[in-house]
């Protein structure tokens, strides 16, 4: 069905003009030349991008810049010709034996040549074409995305690309046909073969200015219907269960079996309970306000590990209560250390990192895990997350999520006793600002993990222009304009808005301005709120309706070009 998805628009035009030179040899490397393109940068984008440091979006100018000369080559002949004698040198050697290179010269210039001529085309285009991300190919990315590729992914990646090869053989084949049937009653197909090498060129402007994308999303405002039928075909629970198969395994593993999942209980019936040796803290990650720490020398203290990050709300809730243990508790011999697993990539850099510890005034130990050494250590699924350890080195107690401070600061007071410690005085008085009522759910705004997303567009995973779908259920959201989507963002183009409809009573957004100063127009039910001024990649305060909880919709009108949104949370 990709074949006639509206994201595969723009190529069609270059396949035709590519096709119409040497037959169904040209046509066959064509096709080999998309499908190996999509399948190497599809899955193995991220590793190259680790290895080699180098821009994604340099490769995208490299391949619309060879389609460009390949139209430019089939405009004026000989340049042409001069092509023709590039593919041979470059291809000669590496297909034909020394031996047989002499008599099948001949044949490789009439053959050869346009094989190559189609590889070219064909790997060029499959690193402009970003197809239509339905939940197939969103799930491939997203594994992709984070590095977790097997050889399952691999087998329906190669489907995947063998769907697509099929159709777009036949369609090039035809295109060659139809160009070789012309050539034997029309003197005049060597101009023809030059008006196709401009429909290239022209062509490779349009998807490099991105221009191709609006004009596609002007031809689905005529035809509505027609996007929202592809994006379903593949939106059936079968087919969702399968996806669900090939990620990462929810649930705990056999850490938490047994005398372990008393911890995790929500009665707190036990406040305690016996488990394993913590682990260490593998790594070499970056320590804040402390020089480095290990378990082994922390032996004789109370622990209190807290996996967080920074632009978290559920974990930003739980610090108050974190920096007053420590500050009533410290000279008891209770030692929090902030475990920060960044959920996205800019919670990466130390000084974002560095400003947070200081902004929310944490002055316990804080080890940067951007690794997930530590997180894979303890088997961690959740932020945030507390792993009580007592002063022989075992998990007592296990908290996900917010809440239950109260029972924490008991099970803490309980181990400090056990260590000898005379703990006196009443538990900490601070509100627990954990939400008791029903509100929208955290939505994340990149393939990754995105839900609840109901714009009529297919995402391509590269510029393109979305719509507004006649109404927003609660709980969803849509985009408008043209915005850029990623595994883990979106970024805001020419005239980018976001509409959704949620109920809370406070709303939150993870974002970053592509320069300070950035602003984005807040509405609500239509109404200007506000106008919010983006300084760094961090949570920023969207909606606060001062205690009510109301359902209402929400406009965001992004005022400059190239802002990251990356989540909202509600409160």
């Amino acid at each position: 069905m990709t074949i006639l998805a509206p994201c595969i628009w723009p190529l069609l035009p270059i396949v035709f003009s590519a096709s119409s030179g040497s037959g169904k040899q040209r046509s066959l490397g064509l096709t080999l030349g998309v499908m190996l393109s999509f399948t190497i940068f599809t899955l193995f984008i991220s590793y190259i991008v680790k290895i080699f440091p180098i821009d994604p979006n340099s490769l995208r100018f490299v391949a619309t810049l060879i389609i460009g000369l390949l139209g430019l080559s089939m405009l004026i002949p000989p340049l042409g010709a001069q092509f023709e004698v590039l593919i041979n040198n470059l291809l000669g050697p590496l297909v034909l034996k020394p031996d047989t290179r002499s008599r099948s010269q001949s044949r490789f210039k009439k053959e050869g040549s346009g094989l190559g001529a189609g590889l070219i085309t064909g790997f060029s285009l499959g690193l402009v074409w970003a197809p239509c991300a339905g939940p197939i190919l969103a799930t491939i990315a997203t594994l992709s995305a984070t590095q977790s590729v097997n050889i399952r992914v691999f087998a329906i990646t190669l489907a995947y690309v063998l769907g697509l090869g099929i159709p777009l053989y036949i369609f090039s084949s035809f295109s060659a046909e139809l160009f070789g049937k012309m050539r034997a009653v029309n003197k005049y197909t060597g101009r023809i073969q030059q008006v196709f090498g401009l429909v290239m060129v022209i062509m490779a402007v349009l998807i490099y200015t991105n221009y191709a994308q609006v004009l596609q999303a002007r031809v689905l405002d005529l035809f509505p219907g027609y996007s929202r039928f592809l994006s379903q075909f593949e939106k059936n629970s079968r087919l969702q269960k399968e996806l669900d198969k090939l990620g990462p395994q929810a649930g705990h593993s056999q850490l938490f079996a047994g005398r372990w999942a008393q911890t995790i209980n929500e009665d707190d019936q036990n406040l305690l309970s016996k488990g394993g040796l913590a682990p260490e803290f593998p790594g070499n990650g970056q320590w804040h306000n402390t020089a480095p720490l290990s378990l082994q020398a922390l032996h004789g203290h109370v622990v209190l590990a807290d996996f967080w990050t920074y632009s978290c709300i559920n974990c930003l809730r739980t610090l108050p209560h974190l920096t007053a243990w420590y500050e009533h508790y410290k000279k008891d011999g209770l030692v929090i250390i902030g475990v920060h697993t960044p959920e996205f990539v800019f919670e990466r850099d130390a000084q974002n990192v560095s400003n947070a510890i200081k902004q929310f005034n944490i002055t316990y130990p804080v080890i940067q895990d951007n690794d997930y050494m530590i997180w894979s250590a303890y088997q961690n699924h959740y932020w945030p997350a507390e792993y009580l350890i007592d002063a022989k080195g075992h998990i007592r107690r296990i908290h996900f999520g917010e809440g239950g401070y109260d029972h924490m600061e008991e099970a803490i007071r309980l181990l400090l006793k056990e260590s000898g410690q005379a703990i006196e005085g009443d538990l900490s008085v601070i509100k627990d600002q954990t939400p008791r009522y029903d509100r929208s759910p955290e939505t994340y705004l990149g393939t990754h993990r995105m839900q609840r997303f109901v714009s009529p567009e297919m995402i391509t995973m590269s510029d393109q222009v979305f719509t507004l779908p006649a109404e927003i259920p609660l709980d969803h959201f849509a985009f408008q304009g043209i915005w850029n989507v990623q595994a883990q963002y979106a970024k805001s183009g020419p005239g980018a808005a976001l509409e959704f409809k949620f109920k809370a009573g406070k709303v939150f957004l993870v974002a970053g301005p592509a320069h300070a100063g950035d602003r984005i127009k807040v509405l609500m039910d239509g109404k200007p709120m506000a106008d919010i001024i983006l300084d760094d990649h961090r949570l920023y305060d969207i909606i606060d309706l001062k205690g009510a909880v109301e359902v209402h919709t929400l406009r965001l009108q992004f005022l400059d070009e190239g802002t990251s949104i990356y989540a909202f949370t509600f409160g």
